[in-house]
């Protein structure tokens, strides 16, 4: 599992993080993890997986599997594809890929069978605790309407990540809990743990940035 306080990266289906551009993206990240002990890992696209586990050290994962099993799934994710491309982990339902919930159910099943990392995303209190039930790695709570913003969900709705903690942790005390959408800097890295969080889940704020070392030395000097 993830080392925390952590930093995760997902870095979507964007132009400037798509093949050479993720890796140089999960290279700057390796190099400043390695430099200040921050704990970090990214989630690239599935046809990014192998060109980054081949050259950097922070753990690299999938953006999203399927509720599947090898088979008759053309199109579809197969969780055993992640694990055989270099992934060590996954995300599970987030926002802008979602899924039932009990499809959530059978894909955690699957990547437990493969002895995988996983972070289910949520978007509000009530699913953080119906997700926490099903005894995941991680929860990331993220309103779908904050993310990709300007302004942090710690400083928008603090309540959404302190309660998510409380939620999540009443059903497992074994899960972990993220927060993202708007996350910018390590004010806002540090605001997240300050409310419970055992660290973060973003995508904009490093992918778009002009100067990405900058910003995620940033977002490391929140830990």
């Amino acid at each position: 599992m993830l080392k925390t306080p952590v930093i995760v990266l997902n870095v979507k289906t964007y132009s400037e993080a798509t093949g050479d551009k993720a890796l140089e993206i999960a290279t700057l990240m390796d190099n400043i993890s390695k430099e200040t002990g921050a704990s970090m890992a990214i989630a690239v696209q599935s046809t990014d997986i192998t060109l980054c586990t081949e050259k950097v050290s922070i753990p690299i994962w999938a953006e999203h599997i399927d509720p599947i099993k090898p088979g008759s799934h053309t199109g579809w994710t197969l969780p055993e594809a992640i694990k055989n491309a270099g992934a060590v982990g996954t995300l599970i339902n987030h926002s802008e890929h979602r899924l039932k919930l009990a499809d959530i159910d059978i894909c955690i099943t699957r990547i437990k069978e493969l002895n995988l990392d996983h972070i289910v995303c949520s978007n509000n209190v009530k699913t953080s605790k119906a997700i926490a039930t099903l005894s995941p790695n991680f929860v990331a709570v993220e309103p779908p309407e904050l993310i990709g913003g300007d302004i942090s969900v710690t400083t928008t709705d603090p309540g959404i990540v302190s309660d998510s903690v409380g939620a999540v942790r009443d059903v497992d005390k074994n899960v972990k809990v993220l927060c993202g959408a708007g996350v910018k800097n390590g004010k806002d890295v540090a605001k997240a743990i300050e409310l419970g969080a055992d660290g973060v889940l973003l995508a904009s704020g490093i992918v778009k940035a002009k100067d990405k070392e900058s910003v995620i030395r940033n977002l490391a000097s929140g830990l």
